[in-house]
């Protein structure tokens, strides 16, 4: 830690000044970063405008959903069985639990995440970012009663925040 009489490096934690006998007492403590928070924490991810999802079935073949990926330039597609969101399939999917394999009679089903992490379309961004980190997730469903209504991506919600400090 830094004194902030003389700029002096200090122990973390240390309650005097080693170089100036400045009093630290309390300068360790984080500060809540009010000026971001309004920004950040105030915007819902329907301010993302997240595109429409591209859904299949858990028995579609995985040779069609990596077709399906690659004609509609996506990395994510949503898993839906009777309009209800039973899991993810991402590239990252494809390329750890499916690559070398045949890929004809290959379910997405047995290769998805089931279960995946969702966000609601009034959640605050700041939600999406830390779920995103916590999770290691770079794509996040969003759901209206159990039924996919768009995706949060990583790169959706940094784009975002990178026109906002513009």
């Amino acid at each position: 830690m830094h004194c902030p009489v003389c700029g002096s490096e200090n122990l973390t934690g240390a309650e005097v000044c080693d170089n100036c006998g400045a009093d630290l007492g309390g300068h360790d403590l984080p500060e809540q970063a009010s000026s971001f928070h309004g920004r950040l924490l105030g915007e819902h991810l329907e301010d993302l405008v997240a595109p429409a999802p591209i859904e299949v079935g858990p028995d579609v073949t995985l040779d069609v959903a990596i077709a399906t990926m690659h004609a509609s330039e996506t990395d994510c597609l949503l898993v839906v069985a009777d309009g209800r969101l039973v899991g993810i399939f991402t590239d990252r999917d494809a390329v750890v639990k499916a690559a070398g394999k045949r890929l004809d009679g290959l379910l997405v089903g047995d290769f998805m995440t089931p279960d995946p992490v969702v966000l609601q379309h009034d959640d605050p961004i700041a939600i999406a970012i830390h779920k995103m980190a916590v999770g290691g997730f770079r794509h996040i469903p969003i759901v209206e009663n159990d039924r996919p209504t768009g995706v949060v991506t990583a790169r959706d919600v940094f784009r975002h925040l990178a026109e906002a400090l513009d």
